[in-house]
């Protein structure tokens, strides 16, 4: 029975909480299940974090009566505490970028029923002085169709606040949480607190734009033909340019030949990273087209040495890298000699599983090589 005795309703509240705690729990444990199965059949990319809590007890009664005691005890307004609270169960999302903050938005809007949405990224900004926590808060509830649904059962009848946050934003949250007496410290170090500020939401903006333009030479890259590098045609035999470097092999052209070839495998951003330094380092102006070449010429016969291989040897292991290894060294014998140790042994430190060229490799290599020359 709501009353306006803030005493006799702290009571009520602590033994309803205590009460009900378990269920809190199941609930909260029920909407992170729920949300991360939605998200992971959306087309949301990368979130990095699905997480609840439920609010601690004594924390409910202080918000409630920083927030509404007052304005309520001034209308003579009975009440009860529990009707106050919203974030009794707290979920947090972090994204890698900000821009997929909308997103995840827009999936809880199609599934739950949203009670208010606060945007204190859009507050923040439309400020030309003001720096601080940026996220997106959406309260919720399960739709009428949800909490008919046994599959939803564990959160029907309880409302939860979401945070969705960039990752930058989630970590300056955390740091701005533990700076204390915020509002008592001098204006120097106010000002600090401001520029740090804006240092993250630099880095958020800077993260997200080279994400963007790693994307776009992604694109560039498969848009052109796979043994074209995209340079001017005039640098194409000019071996004597100082801009010839531009057009060496990179990541992004290593992916769009090495993935023609193998389309059925998955290759990791950071391996590719250190294979293609490994080659530039022994030839640095080793362009797309001389790998696509490479390949064309001598895939067919590495591939019928590691069905031999793996035959002999069923434990091991004969990944692309270590098949394109083999090709470099067909393709160029006089260079990538050296090159194939270098990366057989990049590759045994990363996988622990690829084997080393041997001798008797490398004289069947030297023989396949010297019969389809001649």
């Amino acid at each position: 029975m709501p009353s306006l005795d803030f005493e006799l309703e702290k009571r009520q509240f602590r033994l309803f909480y205590d009460e009900n705690r378990s269920l809190f729990e199941e609930a909260k444990n029920g909407y992170v299940k729920v949300i991360n199965n939605l998200l992971t059949q959306s087309n949301v990319a990368e979130v990095t974090k699905v997480e609840g809590r439920v609010k601690d007890k004594e924390e409910c009664i202080k918000k409630f009566q920083r927030k509404y005691l007052t304005k309520l005890e001034a209308d003579d307004h009975a009440y009860e505490i529990k009707s106050y609270l919203s974030d009794l169960i707290g979920i947090r999302i972090v994204c890698l970028y900000e821009d997929q903050i909308l997103a995840v938005s827009e999936v809880l809007k199609s599934h739950f029923k949203i009670i208010d949405v606060t945007d204190k990224i859009a507050a923040i900004e439309s400020t030309e002085d003001l720096f601080g926590y940026k996220g997106l808060h959406m309260d919720m509830a399960c739709s009428e169709e949800m909490a008919a649904s046994v599959q939803y059962a564990g959160v029907a009848d309880q409302f939860c606040e979401v945070q969705i946050r960039s990752l930058i934003q989630d970590a300056w949250s955390v740091l701005d949480h533990k700076i204390k007496y915020k509002k008592s410290i001098p204006n120097n170090l106010k000002r600090r607190i401001n520029v740090l500020s804006a240092l993250f939401e630099l880095a958020d903006r800077e993260f997200k734009e080279i994400r963007n333009a790693t994307m776009q030479l992604i694109q560039q890259e498969t848009v052109l033909p796979i043994g074209v590098s995209p340079v001017e045609d005039s640098l194409a035999f000019d071996t004597t340019s100082s801009h010839t470097t531009e057009k060496a092999i990179n990541a992004f052209s290593f992916l769009r030949v090495a993935g023609h070839f193998f389309n059925d495998f998955e290759f990791e951003d950071h391996r590719v990273d250190n294979f293609v330094q490994v080659i530039l380092k022994v030839d640095s102006t080793f362009q797309k087209s001389d790998l696509h070449q490479s390949l064309i010429e001598n895939l067919k016969i590495v591939r019928e040495y590691r069905d031999e291989f793996l035959l002999e040897n069923p434990e091991n292991t004969f990944s692309p890298y270590t098949m394109i290894r083999h090709c470099l060294y067909l393709y160029r014998p006089e260079t990538f000699d050296l090159c194939c140790l270098l990366l057989s042994l990049f590759q045994c430190v990363t996988c622990n599983s690829l084997h080393l060229p041997s001798a008797e490799l490398r004289t069947y290599y030297t023989n396949s090589a010297n019969f389809y020359l001649q």
